[in-house]
């Protein structure tokens, strides 16, 4: 077994789950603003359809690197943690909604996946 497989593939499943929270996210914002912030429309500097879309192909990038780190690509690698990049600071831009706890707790999630990459 190749040293620091274990890790990886722990990564990828904490990437899966990232992903997939990422893309409830996107989908929450596009269908129904009020689920981020209560009678604003306005999120940081896109409005909330804006800001979903981004969150919804976010997490389609996400899982696409972790089913590739799972297999052992290289791609999962340097896409993985260019995503959980791009995902810690979405969920630091997120901090100012309705659910500043989740936001951090998706913060962790990514930071613990980009130290295990």
């Amino acid at each position: 077994m190749v040293r620091g497989a274990g890790r990886a593939l722990f990564a990828a499943i904490l990437l899966t789950v990232a992903g997939t929270l990422n893309i409830i996210y996107g989908i929450a914002a596009i269908a129904d603003g009020d689920f981020f912030v209560a009678g604003n429309t306005t999120y940081v500097v896109f409005d909330l359809s804006a800001w979903g879309w981004i969150l919804l192909l976010l997490g389609v990038v996400q899982l696409t690197a972790a089913f590739s780190l799972m297999s052992g690509g290289v791609y999962g690698r340097v896409i993985g943690i260019a995503a959980a990049s791009l995902g810690a600071v979405g969920a630091l831009l997120g901090i100012a909604g309705t659910h500043p706890f989740w936001s951090l707790g998706i913060f962790a999630l990514c930071v613990i996946v980009i130290h295990g990459l």
